[in-house]
């Protein structure tokens, strides 16, 4: 699913040369469900971000369900994220003058999809995350945990392989965290590849892998065995 090959990322910030990650080498399989852990500034971020092909390594390759992305000019990636990827942010990303249905829509309306099939599809997600009786409902009339699963309804609306979390639970309390949790954890017995990026040793705790970023280097952890399916 997916592979990186020696990727390094470095920036350049005035006349220096700042390098984020150094000769990462990763799998990742299709229906994993990992944690990525780091102190700030160790790379996890950028990590992330290459592997949804919000950004590109200086150097190796990357290979997402055996393509190499690395080399896809920005329209070309474009596409991938679209067709391939969900993302679900810290802080919900939703446009606050659109429904939850409207806010759902989106990723389709870009897709080039059909009106009709996008009210359908939209409805089903977020009947999935239970928010059937949300749908016509602006953010602002709607919880942190509310927000996020209407977020959710959306990185899933176009059946993508892979979703990336960047601090999902940031944002919410404990409970609210779990009942997330929980629901990312439905979605990856159902097959879904989820890569979770975290501070949080319990929300890590969900996954079958975590990964120790530090430095620019990627430490990995001990692989747990699947839990037993409930």
């Amino acid at each position: 699913m997916i592979e990186l090959e020696s990727v390094s990322k470095t920036y350049t910030v005035g006349k220096e040369n700042v390098h984020v990650l150094n000769d990462v080498s990763l799998t990742i399989s299709q229906g994993e469900f990992v944690a990525i852990m780091g102190p700030s500034g160790s790379g996890k971020s950028t990590l992330m971000n290459i592997v949804g092909c919000l950004d590109k390594p200086s150097a190796g390759s990357y290979f997402l369900g055996g393509e190499n992305v690395s080399g896809y000019k920005d329209a070309e990636l474009a596409r991938v994220r679209n067709q391939s990827i969900g993302f679900v942010f810290q802080q919900f990303h939703l446009l606050p003058r659109l429904s939850a249905l409207k806010n759902v829509e989106l990723p389709m309306i870009y897709a080039g999809i059909k009106k009709e099939e996008r009210m359908e599809r939209a409805r089903k997600a977020l009947e999935k995350v239970a928010l059937a009786d949300r749908m016509d409902h602006l953010p602002n009339a709607l919880s942190g945990g509310q927000k996020q699963r209407v977020a959710i309804a959306r990185a899933i609306v176009n059946s993508p392989k892979l979703i990336l979390a960047d601090e999902p639970t940031g944002a919410l309390d404990t409970k609210t965290s779990t009942s997330i949790m929980e629901l990312f954890r439905e979605l990856n017995e159902e097959g879904t590849t989820l890569i979770v990026v975290t501070h949080e040793p319990e929300v890590a705790e969900y996954a079958e892998r975590t990964i120790l970023v530090r430095d620019g280097v990627v430490l990995h952890g001990d692989a747990r065995a699947r839990r037993e399916k409930l």
